[in-house]
C-alpha cells in the first residue's frame, strides 16, 4: 500500500441549502462516522455525497429526480439554489476544487455555474480546469492550452466535470475518484432478497448494494487473494465463536451456494437460513474486506440487526477498510462510537431553528473528561452537544 500522503484523498465537503444543511462545511478523514438524532442531517450528507457521484458519472439528472426534484429538498424558506463543494488533495500540489450551484426552475433545475480550479503559487489567481457560468460553458484544452467552449452539444442539465474531454492527470483523477463512490443502505435481507439466492459463478470484487454478489465476491476472494477471505473467516470467528467455515457447494450449472459452517453441526446453513444480523454481518465483513473498494465509501446505519457485542468488531473492520477508502457512515448506534476515537466521531445536532450543524468530537475538547467516561457515555449525557 501506498504511503497516505501519496494517496489522493478527498478533503472538505461544503454544503449550502439542502434541507436542513443551509451552511456547513465537513472536513473528510479516512474514517468518518456521523452521530446524531433523527432528522439531524446525517442522511443528509451522504446523500449530497451520492449526488456529487452521479454528478461526475452524468448522472444528474436522475439523482435530482430520485429526490423528488430539486425544490424539494432546497432549505424550507432559506435557500433558493443549492450550492456544494468538494475538494480533493493532490500529492505534492494544492487540492483541487469544485464547486456547482444549482437553482430550482419550477420542477426542473438549471446548473447555475460549476468551476475547478486549483491554486498554483506563486499565482495569485487559481487556475480552472472548469470555468461555466449558466450557458456559457468553458473547459480547459491541453491541446489548445487555454479555456474553450465545446463543440459538441453540452446537454445542459448534465455537468461539465461529467462531459468535457480528458483533462490532466489530477482532475481526470478526481472525477473518476469521485464518480466511483457508493452509497450502501441497510441491506434487505428479506426471504426472497437478492442475497439469499444462489448466484452465477463470476468475478466479482464487492459483494453487491443488494447482497447480490455476496457469494461471488467471496469465491471470488478464496481463489485470488486468500488472504482477505481468511480475514473475512477470521472476524466471523470472533463475531460467532461457533462458525468454523465457508463453503461453496454448486447448485446448477455456473451457479453457487454458500454454506455456514458451524461446531457441533453435521450439515450446514445456507443464506436462507442465517439469521437477519448473521447475514447482514456477513455482508459487511466482505464488503469491507473487498480489493473493489471505491475511493469513496457510504454506509448507512450498518449496525441494523447486529448484536451489540458485534459492533467492536464492527469499528475494527471500519477502522483498516479506512485504509483503502475513504468512509463516511452514518450511525444511531452509541454502542458504536464506544469503539472509536474522537477523531474518527463527527456529532451532527441541530440548532435552535432547526438546522444542521457539525461539529468534530475531537475539537470539543474531552480530554479529561475522556479520563473518567467513555465516548458513548458522553454522548448519552449530552456532552458532546447532541442530544439522542
Amino acid at each position: 500500500m501506498p504511503p497516505e500522503n501519496s494517496t489522493p484523498r478527498f478533503k472538505n465537503l461544503t454544503v449550502q441549502g439542502f434541507r436542513r444543511l443551509n451552511d456547513v462545511q465537513m472536513p473528510l478523514r479516512p474514517l468518518s462516522v456521523m452521530i446524531g438524532a433523527n432528522g439531524a442531517g446525517k442522511t443528509s450528507i451522504l446523500d449530497v455525497l451520492s449526488l456529487l457521484a452521479k454528478s461526475a458519472q452524468g448522472k444528474m439528472a436522475d439523482a435530482i429526480a430520485d429526490l423528488s426534484g430539486l425544490s424539494n429538498v432546497l432549505t424550507y424558506d432559506r435557500a433558493k439554489e443549492l450550492s456544494l463543494g468538494i475538494s480533493m488533495t493532490v500529492p505534492g500540489h494544492e487540492p483541487l476544487e469544485y464547486k456547482i450551484g444549482l437553482e430550482a426552475q419550477g420542477i426542473a433545475y438549471s446548473i447555475r455555474e460549476e468551476t475547478l480550479s486549483q491554486q498554483s503559487k506563486p499565482h495569485p489567481r487559481p487556475f480552472l480546469h472548469i470555468d461555466s457560468h449558466g450557458p456559457d460553458i468553458r473547459y480547459f484544452e491541453t491541446a489548445k492550452s487555454k479555456l474553450v467552449r465545446p463543440n459538441w452539444d453540452h446537454k445542459p442539465l448534465e455537468t461539465s466535470l461529467a462531459q468535457v474531454p480528458k483533462m490532466f492527470r489530477a482532475p481526470e483523477e478526481f472525477r473518476s475518484r469521485l464518480a466511483s463512490s457508493t452509497f450502501y443502505h441497510v441491506l434487505n435481507v428479506d426471504p426472497r432478497s437478492p442475497v439469499r439466492l444462489p448466484q452465477p459463478m463470476r468475478p466479482a470484487a464487492l459483494p453487491g448494494r443488494n447482497g447480490e454478489e455476496l457469494v461471488t465476491c467471496l469465491f471470488y476472494l478464496r481463489e485470488t487473494e486468500r488472504d482477505r477471505f481468511e480475514a473475512v473467516e477470521d472476524a466471523l470467528r470472533v463475531a460467532f465463536p461457533r462458525f468454523e467455515r465457508l463453503d461453496f457447494p454448486p447448485v446448477a450449472a455456473g451457479t453457487l451456494a454458500l454454506a455456514w459452517r458451524e461446531e457441533g453441526f453435521s450439515q450446514p446453513l445456507y443464506l436462507h437460513q442465517l439469521s437477519e444480523g448473521t447475514l447482514r454481518f456477513l455482508w459487511l465483513a466482505t464488503l469491507l474486506q473487498s480489493p473493489g473498494l471505491t475511493a469513496l465509501t457510504l454506509l448507512d446505519e450498518p449496525e441494523v440487526s447486529l448484536h451489540p457485542e458485534l459492533l467492536n468488531q464492527l469499528a475494527d473492520l471500519l477502522r483498516e477498510a479506512s485504509k483503502r477508502t475513504q468512509l463516511v457512515v452514518a450511525t444511531h448506534s452509541d454502542r458504536l462510537i464506544r469503539f472509536l476515537s474522537p477523531d474518527e466521531v463527527v456529532v451532527v445536532d441541530s440548532t435552535d431553528d432547526g438546522m444542521s450543524t457539525l461539529t468534530w468530537a475531537d475539537r470539543l475538547d474531552l480530554d479529561k473528561w475522556l479520563e473518567d467516561y467513555t465516548l458513548d457515555e458522553l454522548w448519552s449525557s449530552g456532552r458532546l452537544g447532541a442530544r439522542p
